[in-house]
């Protein structure tokens, strides 16, 4: 690796050609306001690869024959793994206290699985999470049950298909499920296996059709706090592919500071229990 003193410098020009070459592959969008943060974030990249410039970078994206291979590492270092578990957890208790009693009355669900897909998983701890609620009330035990986790981020699967986790994971779940479900080991805390193991996990660009088009098919769907970083065309096209697959009934949550009201007439937005759901009926 070459030392370089000084930082790079991402010019205007550079920036914008960069920025949406990148709102293109991956959704995520940079304001003009953000060009330092984005070139902060990627200058380590430079170093690594030898380059001089962000145009350099910009060129291997686009043109390099190894280019496939660089966007796994940019995606690495673009993605927000801002989670912990019990995040938000009033729309996990809605599906596992009211939504999967009613739906587990329909006659289908006799003859098929529940499927659940969280969309944006990070590091593992949602879907972790709702496989800990599911199994506190029974129902592993009742019906059968797939749950799905995707994310852009090859190092945050990576690390969800560890499940070992350290405290700052921990700041709001209940110390007693904490002690139940996960072994103090000398890297932090392992997940119990047999509620890791219920989580199939792959890697799936949300922007990309057939990375999630299988994902799709499912009866929930979490993908929260990712269109906040999404432009408000990443975000049509990415519920477009969320409608055509999602069963009906179906169930979209998505996080606190998020709306879709302006993006989708095909799903519905309710109030049900303590959280708000988009619903394709």
């Amino acid at each position: 690796m070459r030392f370089k003193a000084e930082p790079f410098t991402l010019p205007e020009s550079i920036f914008t050609i960069l920025r949406d070459l990148i709102h293109e592959r991956t959704g995520l969008y940079y304001e003009n306001s953000q060009r330092t943060m984005l070139g902060e974030k990627l200058s380590p990249r430079l170093l690594e690869r030898d380059l001089d410039s962000f145009l350099d970078y910009y060129y291997l994206l686009k043109y390099d024959i190894n280019a496939e291979e660089e966007w796994y590492y940019l995606m690495d270092l673009l993605s927000v793994q801002e989670t912990f578990f019990w995040r938000e957890i009033d729309q996990v208790k809605v599906m596992v206290d009211i939504l999967l009693p009613q739906l587990s009355e329909l006659p289908q669900f006799r003859y098929q699985p529940f499927r659940i897909w969280c969309a944006a998983c990070a590091t593992g701890e949602e879907p972790l999470s709702i496989a800990i609620a599911l199994q506190e009330k029974g129902w592993f035990d009742k019906v059968a049950i797939e749950i799905r986790a995707s994310d852009a981020s090859q190092k945050a699967i990576t690390q969800a298909q560890k499940g070992i986790y350290r405290e700052r994971s921990f700041r709001t779940l209940p110390e007693y499920l904490k002690q139940k479900y996960f072994e103090k080991i000398e890297e932090g805390w392992k997940i119990e296996k047999n509620i890791h193991q219920r989580i199939q996990w792959s890697l799936a660009n949300l922007i990309n059709p057939s990375d999630i088009q299988n994902l799709t098919h499912a009866n929930f769907i979490f993908c929260r706090n990712v269109f906040i970083y999404f432009s408000e065309q990443s975000m049509r096209q990415t519920v477009s592919l969320f409608e055509q697959g999602i069963s009906s009934p179906g169930y979209l949550f998505v996080g606190a500071a998020e709306s879709l009201l302006k993006i989708t007439k095909q799903l519905d937005l309710q109030e049900i229990g303590d959280a708000f759901v988009y619903v394709k009926k």
